[in-house]
C-alpha cells in the first residue's frame, strides 16, 4: 500500500493549490519543500524594519466578491478568500517614457483607457480604439473556447486548436483566433498602425513575460490586458506569503502533510511508472501520483537516473529555452512615497530612448537600456511597511549567463554597480529617491538560481515565445503517474499557476 495518494513535490503557488484540492478532496497528501517556508516566490523576507515582497506586483484573475474571478473562486472554495485583507489596485499601470514627454497612468476600465491613451494621442484615437476592441474579441472567443469541457465525442479546447491547426471550419467558428493566434504583439501592433510611443504605452506586458514584442504572441499580452481590466489587479494585506501561508494551513487543517527543509532527492520508478520518492533524508515514501511543482529539466535530470528518461524527453523538450531571470532591488524608503513624486504603485519606466527589443539589453550585466518595473507597495497599502516609510521594489529583467561566467571575485562589485545605475535611473525620475534608501538588497540571477533552484535563476520558466511554448507548452510527462504542475509547463504568473495546479490536482483525482 502507498503511504499517500499524492506526494507534491515543490510548494510554489501551482504544488500548493494542487495539494489543497488533493486534501480538500479526502485524499493523503504530502508536500515536500527544501526551503523553511512555503511558497516559492510567493513569498516575504525582512531586512532591518522593512517586509520585503519577493515577486507578487499585482494579481489578475480576482475579480471583485459580487463578480468573482477565477482565482477568487478557487480561494472561496478553499475557504480562504475571507481571511485574506485584498486590496483593490486603482491604476493598471503608470507607464513613463522620458523621451516623449510621456508619465501616463492607465485607469483599471477599458473606455476610459481609451479615452485616457487617446487624449495623449489624439492623432491615433482610431487606431486606439481599434486595438482595444480587437483585443475584448480576440479574448471572448479565446476563454469561450478554453472553458469548453473535453468530451469523448472530441469537443473542448484540445479538439478546437487541432481544428486550427489544420484549417477545418475553425475560422468560421472563431475569426478572431483564426486570425491573430499565431501572431506576434509587434505584428499586430504594427498592423494596427500605433506609433511606437503609443505601442509602448499598451505592450508593457512584454517586460514581465520575458519576451519582447517581435517574440511575444499575441494572445499572451492580449489575455494580460483583459483580464487585468475585467478583473481588476489586486493585492494583499501582508503580500504574497500571506496566500502561501493560508494555503499550507488549508492543507494541513483538511489532513494533509507539509515538510520543510525537506526535498525530494530522487523519484522512484517502477519501470516507467513513478510510484514515490526518495527524500533529502533519505527516507522512501510510496504514492500512487508524482505531482513536481519544480522544471521538466530538474525533474528529469536531478531525479531520475539517465537511463530512466525515456528518449523521447529530449526531443520533446527541444524547442524550450528556459526563460529570463531578473536583477532585482528590494529597497527600504525613510520616507512616505509622496515625498518624492511616488504616486503610482505600478509603474513602467523606458529608458531614455524607447526601445521595443530589449533582447539585447536583458543579455547585458548593465541595466542602462532595459525597461524597469518599479513598484511601491506603500502607495496601495499605506500599512505594508512602519508609518512614513514607504517599500519600493525595481526589477528588470536578465538572463543568467553573463552572471555566471563573472568571476567569483568580480561578482559583488558588479552586483552593487548594478544596483547603482538602477537607483540613479529611478532618482532621474524621482529626485531625491536615494537620499532616503535606508535598507537595499540585491537579487541577481544567480540570487534566483539558489531559492528557487530553477535552471538559469528563471522567474517564468520555458521563454513564452511563438516556436517553443506560448501555447504549446511542454506539460505532458513522458513518466506514467507523474505529472507537471508550475510556469514551466504553462502560462506563468500568480492566477495562472494556482489556477492550473487546481487543474492538475483535478485530472489526478479524476485517474485515481
Amino acid at each position: 500500500m502507498p503511504n499517500y495518494d499524492v506526494i507534491v513535490i515543490g510548494s510554489g503557488c501551482a504544488g500548493l493549490a494542487a495539494a489543497a484540492r488533493i486534501a480538500k478532496s479526502n485524499k493523503k497528501v504530502l508536500v515536500l519543500e527544501k526551503h523553511n517556508i512555503p511558497g516559492g516566490c510567493g513569498t516575504s523576507f525582512r531586512r532591518g524594519r522593512f517586509e520585503f515582497e519577493v515577486a507578487l506586483h499585482q494579481l489578475s484573475q480576482m475579480g471583485s466578491a459580487e463578480n468573482p474571478g477565477g482565482l477568487r473562486k478557487l480561494f472561496r472554495e478553499y475557504g480562504i478568500e475571507e481571511q485574506i485583507d485584498w486590496v483593490e489596485i486603482k491604476d493598471l499601470y503608470n507607464i513613463i517614457q522620458p523621451s516623449a514627454d510621456i508619465n501616463l497612468s492607465l485607469p483599471t476600465d477599458v473606455e476610459q483607457a481609451k479615452k485616457t491613451m487617446s487624449k495623449q494621442f489624439p492623432k491615433e484615437k482610431e487606431n486606439i480604439i481599434q486595438y482595444y476592441d480587437l483585443v475584448w474579441s480576440f479574448c471572448k472567443e479565446y476563454f469561450e473556447l478554453i472553458q469548453k469541457p473535453e468530451t469523448p465525442e472530441g469537443e473542448g479546447f484540445g479538439y478546437e486548436m487541432k481544428k486550427m491547426v489544420t484549417g477545418k471550419l475553425f475560422g468560421k467558428k472563431y475569426p478572431y483566433l483564426a486570425k491573430y493566434m499565431m501572431r506576434s504583439t509587434q505584428e499586430v501592433l504594427n498592423e494596427i498602425g500605433l506609433s511606437k510611443e503609443a505601442q509602448a504605452c499598451v505592450n508593457v506586458y512584454w517586460s514581465f513575460m520575458g519576451m519582447p514584442p517581435e517574440k511575444l504572441p499575441f494572445a499572451i499580452l492580449a489575455a494580460c490586458t483583459y483580464l487585468y481590466i475585467l478583473n481588476k489587479p489586486y493585492y494583499l494585506k501582508g503580500g504574497s506569503q500571506v496566500m502561501s501561508q493560508a494555503l499550507t494551513e488549508f492543507i494541513r487543517k483538511n489532513g494533509g502533510t507539509v515538510r520543510f527543509n525537506c526535498g525530494a532527492k530522487r523519484i522512484l520508478l517502477e519501470g516507467n511508472k513513478a510510484v514515490g520518492v526518495i527524500t533529502d533524508t533519505d527516507e522512501t515514501i510510496k504514492a500512487a501520483k508524482i505531482i513536481s511543482n519544480i522544471s521538466p529539466i530538474h525533474t528529469y535530470v536531478n531525479l531520475l537516473e539517465p537511463q530512466q528518461v525515456p528518449e523521447s524527453t529530449l526531443e520533446y523538450l527541444s524547442n524550450c529555452k528556459v526563460g529570463t531571470s531578473a536583477f532585482s532591488c528590494f529597497i527600504g524608503l525613510d520616507c512616505p512615497p509622496e515625498e518624492i513624486g511616488l504616486t503610482t504603485s505600478f509603474n513602467l519606466m523606458y529608458p531614455k530612448a524607447v526601445s521595443h527589443d530589449g533582447v539585447e539589453a536583458i543579455k547585458k550585466l548593465t541595466v542602462e537600456d532595459d525597461p524597469l518595473v518599479v513598484t511601491c507597495y506603500t502607495v496601495d497599502d499605506p500599512e505594508v511597511s512602519p508609518k512614513g516609510t514607504s517599500i519600493v521594489s525595481a526589477v528588470a529583467l536578465k538572463y543568467a549567463e553573463p552572471w555566471i561566467q563573472l568571476a567569483p571575485e568580480q561578482y559583488y562589485e558588479t552586483k552593487y554597480k548594478v544596483a547603482e545605475q538602477l537607483i540613479n535611473r529611478i532618482n532621474d525620475q524621482f529626485p531625491g529617491f536615494k537620499d532616503h534608501i535606508e535598507e537595499l538588497e540585491v537579487a541577481t540571477p544567480l540570487t534566483h538560481m539558489r531559492y528557487l533552484n530553477h535552471p538559469g535563476g528563471a522567474i517564468y520558466g520555458f521563454e513564452q515565445d511563438l516556436n517553443a511554448t506560448g501555447f504549446f507548452f511542454p506539460a505532458e510527462s513522458k513518466i506514467e503517474n507523474l505529472e507537471f504542475a508550475s510556469g514551466w509547463a504553462r502560462l506563468c504568473g500568480f492566477g495562472p499557476n494556482y489556477m492550473y495546479g487546481n487543474k492538475i490536482a483535478n485530472k489526478v483525482l479524476g485517474e485515481a
